[in-house]
């Protein structure tokens, strides 16, 4: 049961990973047993049955002025221990070790300080940006310099004395505030996540507070994912792929952004459903290397949208609403995907924390929020106040509470189309509940010429439909435009029409809701020039 929930994994890891306070970087994709990888996979899930009871996610502020003061003092200090490290290049990948046949003698670091010797000798990249960390972080508070020796040990493996300069920098330093600016070092401008560099620029700060509140202000482990981060994007090589024409056909269905929320963040739509389509299926997850052209995809897909739909800037948008479909989610015989979708959680708890501002699943199936209670202990209050939840006869509603129906597609029950020659995501929607049994009438003035054209649904159907022109003049004849109909759940839940108005008049459109519950109607119109075709 579990495991037909493992598509959704990619976007509850976006909303998840700035909680991944206690977990090791990488731990959900770590080999460190089934056991740990499955739990993952099970708790997902578990933040959506119970974030419909929790209280409601603010977005925090990232203005330097609206944060606690131990808030700005952890920032501070991140940003010292930033400096510190870009002094030392520790934000560069590790250096290809020399190979056996070239270094005989092993190099046994005779005569060097001990921690030197680390640094020559350790594969290891998370020991060593550890190391950086406590070093950086035991610096004394007044500055001080000084001179040091250091063997290391070149490709062929002969060995060469360099003096380098030690540098401590001071943490206790005031704070600074958007308008302040404070000496940093050259590659401070070299060193970027998203096209922003870790520090000098107005955007550096909102960039630096998701990584603090991905790790609960831990000043020492949102310094350490934020180099692992960094690693990661030379070594994934995110600037080249940025520049490639990466392409996977009708990929377009699977995950999109369309329009705006109700707060103005970015809406991307996770369709998995679509995955049903073998040849789809095929195309993405057929070989190995099929699959690894989808991750990076997907990952290509995150950049550009964080790149084109995000305002870093003090008081901007730096964050997106993620909608994920759950109707026909592929099963647990689709194991390419779910082998696909664990690699991908992995990364993104990585190195995307802070980039959900909500995460609304629609379409939910019953039996997925009866396991899920089980399962939401292990989550925080926070994580679980991103998450909302929608059975397929509530999805519309619940989708209209976060975003404005002119923004949502017509598929998931609002009012846009792309390529619509009549309407776009601008033009305003109305909204009116229909009172159980009971008639509604709509009046669409036309005082001259035009084409007149209109469209609307009514959410939850079983409602009667008719339209008819009512011409001013006395003794006109009144036009059927649309003869009265009932639309069932069956019917398709979006109607369109336009009408030619040659005089003076009105468009009446006429709704009787016969059922003992309320129904909410969805419309907008528009009055076009006669000589414009519609």
């Amino acid at each position: 049961m579990a495991s037909k929930a493992v598509p959704a994994e990619v976007a509850v890891a976006e909303a998840k990973a700035e909680e991944e306070v206690t977990a090791p970087a990488g731990a959900p994709g770590a080999d460190d047993g089934d056991s740990k990888n499955e739990t993952a996979e099970e708790a997902a899930p578990a933040v959506e049955a119970t974030a419909f009871q929790s209280t409601s996610f603010k977005e925090e502020s990232n203005r330097i002025a609206d944060l606690h003061e131990p808030e700005k003092k952890a920032l501070e200090e991140l940003k010292q221990l930033i400096k510190a490290a870009l002094v030392n290049n520790e934000f560069s990948p590790p250096p290809t070790p020399p190979s056996a046949g070239n270094n005989p003698d092993e190099t046994k670091n005779e005569g060097k300080p001990e921690s030197a010797a680390k640094e020559v000798k350790s594969d290891d990249p998370a020991q060593e940006e550890t190391t950086a960390v406590e070093s950086s972080a035991a610096a004394p508070e007044t500055p001080a310099t000084g001179d040091m020796k250091v063997e290391v040990v070149d490709e062929d493996g002969a060995k060469t004395v360099v003096a380098i300069e030690e540098t401590v920098v001071a943490v206790n330093q005031p704070v600074e505030t958007e308008n302040e600016k404070e000496p940093v070092p050259e590659a401070a401008e070299k060193v970027l996540i998203w096209g922003v560099p870790l520090l000098c620029d107005e955007k550096s700060n909102t960039v630096l507070l998701k990584f603090l509140r991905a790790r609960d202000f831990k000043v020492k482990d949102s310094l350490a994912m934020i180099k692992n981060a960094v690693i990661w994007r030379k070594q994934f090589g995110i600037d080249s792929l940025l520049a490639d024409d990466l392409a996977i056909p009708d990929l377009e269905k699977v995950v999109f952004y369309h329009g705006h929320d109700k707060e103005a963040h970015p809406v991307c739509y996770n369709v998995f459903g679509e995955f049903q389509d073998q040849d789809l299926y095929s195309k993405a997850f057929g070989d190995e290397e099929k699959r690894e052209k989808f991750l990076r995809w997907r990952i290509l897909f995150l950049e550009k949208g964080i790149r084109q739909q995000l305002d870093f800037k003090p008081g901007g948008i730096s964050s997106m609403v993620q909608i994920t479909d759950l109707k026909n989610v592929p099963g647990p015989g689709k194991k390419e995907l779910r082998q696909a979708t664990k690699k991908a959680l992995a990364l993104l708890q990585d190195n995307y924390p802070e980039f959900v501002a909500k995460q609304i699943f629609i379409n939910v199936p019953w039996w997925y929020l009866a396991y899920n209670v089980v399962m939401s202990p292990f989550f925080s209050q926070r994580t679980k106040s991103k998450f909302v939840f929608a059975g397929p006869s509530k999805s519309a509603e619940t989708l209209f509470k976060y975003i404005a129906p002119e923004q949502v597609p017509v598929q998931y029950g609002g009012l846009s189309k792309e390529n619509d020659p009549d309407f776009t995501i601008s033009d305003p929607v109305d909204e009116i509940i229909i009172k159980p049994s009971s008639k509604h009438i709509i009046e669409l003035p036309a005082i001259e010429p035009c084409n007149l054209v209109w469209e609307l649904r009514v959410l939850a159907w079983e409602v009667s439909y008719g339209a008819e022109f009512i011409p001013s003049a006395e003794g006109g004849y009144t036009v059927i435009v649309q003869k009265v109909r009932k639309f069932s759940s069956s019917d398709e839940p979006y109607v369109k029409n336009n009408f030619k108005v040659g005089e003076p008049g009105k468009i009446v459109l006429t709704f009787d809701n016969a059922t003992t519950k309320k129904k909410k109607l969805l419309y907008r119109s528009k009055s076009k020039a006669s000589t414009e075709s519609t």
